[in-house]
């Protein structure tokens, strides 16, 4: 059986730490044995993109939810049958597939039908037409393939039948009593009952039992045009067989079919099962092709989608239906959140500067040796988060981690960080919606919601160029996501220093929070490089001194 996969996940407006970290951690986890895949909750920023292309490592895949969908079934795969083929066939096909239901597709494998063995009995029990035949539209091979005959003269070409069925046993002197041109007549080997329903206009004969048909019924089948079949069977099991040479497409269901995509939830699954009752339904992808069948038992057996949550551990950063997720693990250096699980978990947080820091040394203390490219994104993930260990946040563990990573995978620490820094930082031709979303993080507070958001660059003299449009943006952006306050952290890489934007009713308590008289919008903030170590506490404390 396979092993269930397990999602490794940084949280939303991912930055450079959270999606190293992420890559990094399911590796690990791989080469532990467990079904582990990296995933992202956003859009890459410059700096992460520069990163994975420097180490030649592809972008986790983008992960929209964790709710469980059809996609995390175990789904029966079951074969597809064309509109053309026998009842007959379609019957064997389910008897040997042990299955109920088959789907019916088009040349191009898309949905067009569902057969179901409720459709076949219900169809052949309940035939009263003795032209069903040409009612269906079935072909000349379709009966031979059906009532397993040889066609001796005659082809499709000339198969053009009323679909009356009949059963030679009349007086050859009433023959045009009973038989009709067109007719469908299946008899005996026997020249004076059969060459007159030829004569009469019978379109297709049909010799039971029949190892070799006589010459002169060929002869005269093949003067009227009349098609000639022989075969070994009975005239009772020939008699009980043609029907069911009926194509399937003339018995399935095409309308109201139920039918669900991968994407699907399976809540919502679950809800249209209760009230519409079929045993099975179909799964079909974006272009409407069949990829097999669920029923109920897929819904209540399955597990729930399992998770890794590293670089944070808040409900309002992480992925949208996480409360139906199983978390399994959280590795994190932030303050903690308000997540809750329905069981023990493995919560790894320690007080570093980065959530690579923590993993890398997991590494090392399992006597695992990272690949280099794997080694090169946790040294960028450090030097992101500490700011090339000139954040507060940076401690001892941090630099020596970097320093043995940064040896592993060849580079050297002071030259590749500025480029790595150069690269993500320019805010020259970004949206301020762009800039105001890269690295954005809400808090839940007791006194009300708080967004913080935080860049880094090394050429603050652009900061001229977006202070008009940003502001006016994070106005808008606190009326749309109501926030209480909003915070923009422009940070200076190379002079240890933030340009701190702020919007929204609780803007007063910016002063108080770092002792400074700011202007309307916006204040300097010399030695303020930590969102996490310097900004958020500043905001928590002077909110708790307001009465």
């Amino acid at each position: 059986m396979d092993k269930q996969k397990i999602y490794v996940l940084g949280h939303k407006n991912p930055d450079t730490d959270s999606i190293c970290a992420a890559i990094s951690y399911a590796e690990l986890k791989k080469r532990r044995g467990f079904n582990a895949v990296a995933g992202r909750l956003g859009e890459l920023n410059r700096e992460t993109a520069f990163v994975l292309n420097y180490f030649g490592v592809a972008a986790p895949e983008l992960v929209e939810t964790v709710k469980k969908q059809v996609s995390d079934l175990s789904i029966d795969v079951t074969p597809s049958i064309s509109p053309e083929i026998p009842v007959k066939t379609t019957w064997t096909i389910m008897k040997n597939s042990n299955v109920k239901s088959l789907p019916v597709v088009d040349e191009n494998e898309k949905l067009v039908g569902v057969v179901t063995l409720s459709n076949i009995t219900e169809k052949y029990m309940d035939v009263l037409d003795n032209r069903i035949i040409a009612a269906s539209k079935t072909t000349l091979q379709n009966i031979a393939e059906t009532i397993h005959a040889e066609i001796i003269s005659g082809s499709s070409e000339d198969f053009h039948t009323t679909g009356q069925v009949m059963i030679l046993a009349a007086d050859p002197q009433q023959m045009a009593d009973f038989v009709e041109k067109g007719d469908i007549i299946i008899s005996g080997n026997r020249q004076e009952s059969v060459i007159p329903a030829i004569e009469i206009g019978a379109n297709c004969v049909i010799l039971t039992c029949c190892h070799e048909a006589d010459q002169s019924i060929i002869d005269r089948a093949e003067e009227f045009d009349c098609i000639l079949m022989t075969t070994e069977a009975d005239t009772f099991t020939t008699a009980r067989l043609i029907n069911q040479s009926i194509p399937i497409g003339y018995v399935m269901s095409t309308e109201n079919i139920v039918k669900f995509d991968m994407d699907d939830f399976v809540d919502e699954v679950r809800e249209t099962m209760m009230k519409t009752r079929f045993r099975s339904y179909p799964v079909v992808d974006g272009s409407n092709r069949v990829l097999g069948f669920i029923s109920r038992y897929h819904v209540i057996s399955q597990h729930k989608k399992q998770v890794i949550l590293v670089d944070h551990n808040e409900m309002s950063q992480t992925a949208p239906g996480i409360e139906e997720a199983e978390i399994l693990e959280i590795i994190d250096h932030h303050r903690l959140g308000d997540l809750q699980t329905n069981s023990p978990m493995l919560f790894n947080n320690e007080p570093v500067g980065s959530t690579c820091t923590i993993i890398a040394n997991m590494y090392f203390n399992s006597g695992i040796r990272p690949p280099a490219k794997i080694a090169g994104l946790m040294c960028s993930a450090i030097l992101s988060d500490t700011l090339r260990f000139q954040s507060p946040t940076c401690t001892y563990l941090d630099r020596i981690t970097a320093e043995k990573l940064a040896e592993i995978a060849d580079i050297q620490i002071d030259a590749y960080a500025m480029s790595m820094f150069k690269a993500g930082s320019s805010l020259k031709g970004r949206s301020p919606r762009d800039i105001l979303n890269e690295d954005f993080k809400v808090f839940e507070l007791h006194r009300g919601k708080i967004g913080i958001s935080q860049v880094y660059t090394i050429d603050m003299e652009s900061i001229i160029e977006i202070e008009e449009p940003m502001i006016q943006e994070m106005l808008a952006y606190c009326t749309d996501g109501q926030f209480d306050l909003l915070l923009l952290l422009v940070t200076d890489v190379l002079n240890q220093g933030s340009e701190l934007f702020f919007a929204g009713e609780m803007k007063e308590v910016i002063g108080r929070a770092f002792n400074v008289q700011p202007l309307e919008y916006r204040v300097f903030l010399p030695g303020v490089v930590s969102r996490k170590k310097q900004v958020l506490p500043g905001i928590v404390n002077a909110l708790e001194t307001i009465g």
